[in-house]
């Protein structure tokens, strides 16, 4: 008898260039995941957009967890030039971000289109063989037809009974929670799948998304740069243009630095995750500071300002042989992160505890890795010192654990007892020199150099931010990144204990 065939994860072709926009300061985090998670080359970052080429199928691409959305590359070139009154000048350019090589934009559709294709096949292929009812009978079976209708019929009621008791446990505003995000992203591909079978794609529909800043933006409105850049998409592809319900969603961002082109892998956000029901801090920072704690299995990892528990969720959902415990003084905040741990599946692995911060019911050095987001801004006022925080943290944790901790930079101020931040702004303290040019991203193919002043001083830079690090008691610093969290920025600090505590 033949083998079953097997289909293979939806693959890009090889050398498929694609690019995730990033919090800021989280590009570091960013690259380093594509390369340990994707095997990605020619990885390559600017400000707020991480650059890279990998094999790895779908799914996996699915996983990242430190971008905002995924896309893949159109095109990247250095900024348009902007003249002072020549405006038919910058409309030609634009158009010419399409006319001058619309090769390049045919072959990312093409590899789109079969990303999305194959991972739709793959979906239904995966479901025929997940039915009891429609599996296969090999020809060495000898089956009773009688007896098979009946344990078909068990399997059937059974599935039923307990989808019935699933449903009656679980809340209604869970399962759409769960299910409108897949409903969303299996319409987006079906509608992809059909616009794929016309002839020449005459019918494939799309709609320009721009994004403008410096320059650029008080000289044009996105707007207008999206109805220039329709346009010539409509003259040169035949594509015709849909605002509300697209088949292809065109992304364009053009600044100062760089103009860049792509199309949205996913239609729903990888930072919109599916399993965190009301959201807390930003999944990806949460997500970044777990990574950095470095969490081994069989780790006792502690958040002892838990709020909704977002950081324990992330770090659950990626380093699941881990014992964690979230603790927090609000009886609102771990009623939402009960919440939360239920409707990710987690409540068995995550414990809560209703205690101060200051008075953790746990042994001296007892606990491997504490990762907080410490409470901040106007909604948050902490009534302990922030000192009175970290050294009972300090306490708890055992020589040679470590403390991730997400700060303000008033936090930073009082820990360093001055009126202004000594923390130089940089992000990675470890950064190589290949992450650093801005003109080696724009163009990879091409050998540029970057200048060993630039190097040397960059180093000396995050080695005097380490030096004005003071340690706190035993706790050592080791790394510092400034991130955003929007409307404001933070310090995400990594500390390691040296000696015991009080020494």
């Amino acid at each position: 008898m033949a083998a079953t065939p097997v289909l293979a994860g939806p693959r890009p072709a090889a050398g498929a260039r694609f690019f995730c926009t990033a919090g800021r300061g989280l590009e570091p985090f960013l690259m380093r995941e594509v390369r340990a998670r994707l095997a990605a080359t020619q990885v390559e970052y600017i400000s707020g957009k991480v650059f890279f080429t990998t094999c790895s199928d779908l799914n996996m691409l699915k996983k990242l967890k430190s971008a905002e959305r995924l896309f893949l590359l159109i095109k990247k070139k250095f900024p348009l030039n902007v003249p002072s009154v020549n405006k038919g000048k910058i409309f030609n350019e634009m158009q010419n971000l399409v006319n001058d090589d619309p090769e390049s934009w045919l072959n990312a559709i093409s590899i789109w289109k079969n990303l999305l294709e194959l991972d739709t096949k793959k979906g239904k292929l995966s479901q025929r063989d997940a039915n009891p009812l429609k599996r296969k009978v090999e020809e060495n079976d000898i089956i009773n037809p009688k007896k098979l209708k009946t344990e078909q019929m068990q399997e059937l009621q059974e599935s039923r009974e307990c989808q019935l008791e699933k449903e009656i446990e679980e809340e209604t505003p869970e399962q759409d929670f769960l299910t409108k995000r897949e409903k969303s992203q299996e319409a987006f591909q079906n509608d992809v799948v059909k616009a794929g079978d016309t002839q020449n794609q005459k019918d494939l529909t799309f709609r320009v998304s721009c994004r403008c800043s410096g320059a650029i933006a008080k000289t044009f409105t996105a707007q207008e740069v999206g109805r220039v850049i329709g346009i010539a998409v409509m003259k040169q592809f035949g594509w015709k243009a849909d605002l509300r319900n697209p088949n292809l969603e065109i992304f364009i961002h053009l600044n100062d630095v760089y103009s860049v082109v792509g199309i949205p892998v996913f239609r729903v956000p990888l930072a919109s995750r599916a399993y965190i029901k009301t959201a807390g801090l930003r999944s990806t920072i949460a997500w970044a500071m777990a990574s950095l704690a470095e969490i081994k299995a069989g780790a006792f990892v502690l958040d002892p300002m838990c709020g909704l528990g977002t950081i324990l969720l992330e770090a659950a959902k990626e380093w699941p042989d881990v014992y964690y415990v979230g603790a927090d003084a609000s009886d609102s905040q771990l009623l939402g992160a009960c919440d939360n741990l239920k409707a990710a599946g987690l409540k068995d692995k995550i414990e809560l505890l209703k205690v101060s911060v200051i008075e953790l019911p746990l042994p001296s050095e007892s606990v491997d890795i504490i990762i907080s987001d410490i409470p901040f801004g106007k909604k948050f006022k902490l009534r302990k010192d922030i000192k009175s925080i970290l050294q009972e943290m300090e306490r708890v944790l055992h020589v040679g654990g470590t403390i991730v901790l997400l700060l303000s930079e008033d936090h930073h101020r009082r820990l360093q007892n001055c009126e202004q931040s000594s923390i130089p702004l940089n992000s990675d303290l470890r950064m190589t020199t290949d992450e650093l040019g801005i003109e080696k991203c724009l163009n990879p193919g091409e050998k540029t150099s970057i200048p060993e002043t630039v190097s040397s001083s960059s180093e000396a830079s995050n080695q005097e931010g380490l030096d004005k690090m003071l340690p706190f008691g035993s706790l050592v610093p080791v790394e510092c990144y400034k991130v955003s969290l929007g409307r404001t920025d933070a310090f995400i600090y990594k500390y390691r204990k040296s000696h015991s505590f009080g020494l």
